[in-house]
């Protein structure tokens, strides 16, 4: 395997995890509810972003391969849930 072919199989896996994080982080801020925001965008968009690594990272270890359906509801449930206490806190 080439080294631009790692790079781009490395890029396919985070990009879920990625993606979501950069809607979960804009989807508040499009509202403009008026409440104040805790942390730094970069901050929170970094912590939602590592915790969707970590899930995809996990279901790869449980599963032994990538793109099973329960690891992306469950990259859904643990960064909706982080963003939704961040957000709340």
């Amino acid at each position: 395997m080439t080294f631009f072919a790692l790079l781009g199989h490395l890029a396919n896996f985070v990009a879920p995890a990625l993606v979501m994080a950069a809607l979960l982080w804009a989807a508040p801020r499009l509202k403009r509810s008026g409440r104040a925001v805790r942390y730094r965008p970069v901050v929170e968009w970094s912590v939602l972003a590592g915790a969707g690594v970590l899930v995809l990272l996990g279901g790869l270890v449980v599963f032994g391969r990538d793109g099973k359906m329960l690891t992306y509801a469950a990259l859904v449930l643990a960064q909706g849930s982080l963003g939704w206490w961040m957000r709340r806190r």
